[in-house]
């Protein structure tokens, strides 16, 4: 049997109470892995030809009471944060891993990166059937790609033109049962070929397409 990457014990963590207690388990179950990943995934990335990425995992250090509900490595080509750029992330909720491309409301082209992907929207709506696509970061639900039609993706892109904390994700879930049959080789195979999906959308926004 091949080595298990992804355990219940990870799923877990966001089901610990106490911001202490939950924060002591995602450093020694969680961040470690998200180094491991940060570390492949930013070479891939890099690989790329859009310049070099850093990895930036999610330390959670502005909290002083309510314990984080998911936790994430990001990926952009920029040292000291990603925030304000379009970013890869990898993470998990205590329902489902992630692995998306997202734009959030710090960032200061929002409405450049919303112009340009109203060009090209048929590159979402041509994305994987089972690819979703959200408009908060800060919620684990998305909508499905097949499950929504031309006329909504394009009205969660002038949302983001038009509202100062619209914020759009782009990207794959996997549930945990899922999850737990993926080896370490498995899952970064699976993150390769989700960056790839991902990439042209990732080059409009940049105004490199």
């Amino acid at each position: 049997m091949s080595y298990q990457f992804w355990t219940k014990d990870d799923f877990d963590v966001f089901s610990i109470d106490g911001l202490e207690h939950r924060m002591e388990a995602l450093q020694n179950k969680i961040q470690p892995k998200f180094k491991l990943i940060g570390d492949h995934l930013s070479t891939y990335l890099s690989s790329h030809g859009t310049g070099e990425f850093y990895p930036h995992i999610a330390r959670h250090a502005r909290r002083t009471v309510n314990p984080p509900k998911d936790s994430w490595v990001a990926f952009a080509p920029a040292k000291r944060g990603y925030k304000a750029l379009p970013h890869f992330q990898v993470g998990l909720w205590g329902t489902h891993l992630f692995i998306v491309l997202a734009v959030i409301y710090e960032n200061p082209d929002k409405k450049g990166i919303a112009e340009r992907l109203l060009q090209n929207s048929k590159l979402i709506q041509s994305l994987p059937k089972d690819f979703v696509i959200n408009g908060d970061h800060m919620k684990p639900d998305a909508m499905n790609i097949k499950e929504i039609s031309k006329e909504g993706i394009e009205k969660l892109l002038e949302r983001l033109l038009t509202v100062k904390k619209a914020e759009l994700v782009i990207g794959k879930h996997v549930q945990p049962e899922a999850a737990y049959q993926l080896s370490e080789k498995e899952f970064m195979t699976l993150c390769e070929s989700t960056i790839d999906e991902l990439f042209p959308i990732y080059d409009v926004m940049i105004g490199r397409s």
